[in-house]
């Protein structure tokens, strides 16, 4: 766009637009205009833009750009408390794209289809086979399978289709318009989406942060305008991080942010504290401003402390008793 400078009576003014500059000239003429092409001022009474009276008309600003179909606009509720289910309502031709076996229960009028890669394409076939070959490709770097199913309401009225979370936690429903359109988050995280919505993936560009960031290198992004559903576990916490500060936290408690939030990692503490204060070696920090969701509970914790009290790693069923293994002898629990 144009800059426009004018200057009556030694003092300058701008720079403007057009339309700002001519509505200047016709309060007063008097004075000089400068703008990109010019070779020096030139009286405003003799420039012909800045004239519309004169006979050239002021050109139109360019029309704005067709926006392409967006997503799916959905309506939903979340159900439950510490094991959630989000039912999602489709108008007819709406769609719902979702995990391989996310889904709880669904109307007889909703049909689905497995497709190939994130299932953004719109339904008309947009895409060839390279998009979605990329899009399963990025699927599988975050360690998603290589199909989605895509939950389409075909009957008339309201159409309902549920998915539940895989395991203890809480459901986060992010509408993308409120993230600009972009959300970064953790690799297991998604549940489902509008149709529409791109599932990409999120490189971390420090070598450190990938190592130790406790996501890896790779997170999954979430892009385009449609609701998107998150689960977490244990309790969720929301927060609006301001320019300039800092929050530490445990690198497995990250679910989500914004793509203005800096990800980093810094050592905690010192050699004794990193080694033996119970939270590894590394804290992530997040550097606003930005929103960020964190839970309490990681699947990864949540699984460790299963995994070490299964008896092939040396727990075992009566640990909540006082007899322990002499219990399990008598009351005949005698399975290895």
């Amino acid at each position: 766009m144009t800059q426009w400078y004018l200057s009556f009576d030694g003092n300058q003014v701008g720079p403007m637009d057009l339309s700002q500059a001519i509505g200047q000239a016709r309060q007063n003429p008097n004075g000089f205009a400068w703008r990109d092409g010019f070779a020096e001022w030139e009286p405003i009474a003799s420039i012909a833009e800045l004239n519309p009276a004169l006979g050239v008309p002021v050109p139109t600003p360019p029309p704005a750009a067709s926006r392409p179909a967006g997503a799916d606009e959905i309506d939903f509720k979340i159900f439950g408390a510490e094991m959630q289910f989000v039912e999602v309502e489709l108008d007819p031709g709406e769609s719902a794209v979702a995990e391989a076996g996310a889904m709880m229960y669904k109307d007889s009028t909703i049909e689905m289809q497995t497709v190939f890669g994130d299932a953004s394409a719109p339904s008309s076939g947009g895409g060839g086979f390279m998009d979605k070959l990329m899009g399963a490709g990025k699927r599988l770097l975050t360690g998603e399978g290589l199909f989605m199913t895509v939950f389409t309401h075909t009957g008339q009225g309201k159409g309902h289709v549920a998915f539940g979370a895989p395991y203890p936690g809480n459901i986060i429903p992010v509408p993308l318009t409120s993230v600009n359109g972009c959300l970064i988050c953790q690799k297991d995280s998604f549940l489902c989406a509008a149709k529409g919505v791109s599932i990409g993936i999120h490189l971390q560009k420090k070598i450190l942060t990938g190592l130790f960031g406790g996501e890896g290198f790779i997170m999954q992004k979430l892009e385009g305008d449609g609701m998107v559903f998150v689960h977490a576990g244990g309790t969720v916490v929301e927060r609006q991080l301001k320019p300039g500060e800092v929050l530490d936290v445990d690198t497995g408690c990250i679910v989500a942010l914004e793509k203005t939030v800096n990800f980093d990692i810094r050592q905690a503490g010192n050699i004794k504290t990193a080694l033996f204060g119970g939270e590894g070696l590394f804290f992530a920090t997040l550097h606003g401003p930005g929103r960020i969701w964190l839970q309490s509970l990681p699947f990864s914790r949540l699984a460790g402390r299963m995994l070490q009290a299964a008896p092939q790693r040396g727990g075992s069923r009566g640990e909540g008793s006082l007899m322990g293994s002499l219990g399990g002898l008598i009351d005949g629990d005698n399975r290895f």
